[in-house]
């Protein structure tokens, strides 16, 4: 399996499982985290996460060339990538249109499947509740889904995570 697709809400378990398979996938493990410390929770967070994974993983902070920061990477390896709802929100403050994030969301993609090695993507689903009263919220809400659905369509393994508990997305017939 090539590219394998996390989603669900938060604390719902998706970088838990995402860590348990990259350590039982018996190969070297590189994390590519999308987060910034911008505050002191958000710096809270970030240490309590780096904390759940094994010392010898690799980490590569990535909170905007995403693409680059894959393709520089070796083959071989189980590659985490966490999380794609905190990627689009730094291309959004990053100013980037909707077009450029997409067009990021294919190339990563693009990566994925062919990457040799493996590949767990991790994103939120946000898309699930009211719609947001703020244009920026529901442009953020829409573009996530958006990226979400591109890398879904390419992934082996899609699956939505729902209180530490797992649902296997089958692809959409045209």
């Amino acid at each position: 399996m090539t590219l394998a697709l996390l989603t669900g809400g938060a604390r719902s378990g998706k970088s838990a499982l995402a860590v348990r398979r990259a350590g039982r996938s018996g190969r070297p493990v590189v994390f590519v985290a999308t987060g910034q410390a911008r505050d002191e929770e958000m710096a809270d967070r970030i240490a309590r996460h780096r904390a759940e994974r094994p010392e010898e993983w690799d980490t590569v902070e990535a909170p905007l060339d995403l693409v680059g920061a894959c393709a520089a990477l070796e083959p071989g390896a189980c590659v985490v990538v966490d999380c794609l709802a905190l990627w689009v929100s730094n291309l959004m403050e990053h100013g980037d249109d909707e077009a450029t994030t997409l067009d990021r969301a294919r190339a990563l993609a693009g990566w994925a499947t062919a990457y040799r090695g493996a590949v767990v993507v991790v994103t939120n689903e946000v898309g699930l509740g009211i719609v947001p009263m703020h244009p920026v919220s529901r442009d953020y809400r829409d573009r996530l889904g958006r990226v979400n659905a591109v890398l879904a369509r390419e992934a082996d393994l899609a699956q939505l995570v729902v209180a530490g508990r797992t649902l296997t997305l089958d692809p959409l017939e045209d």
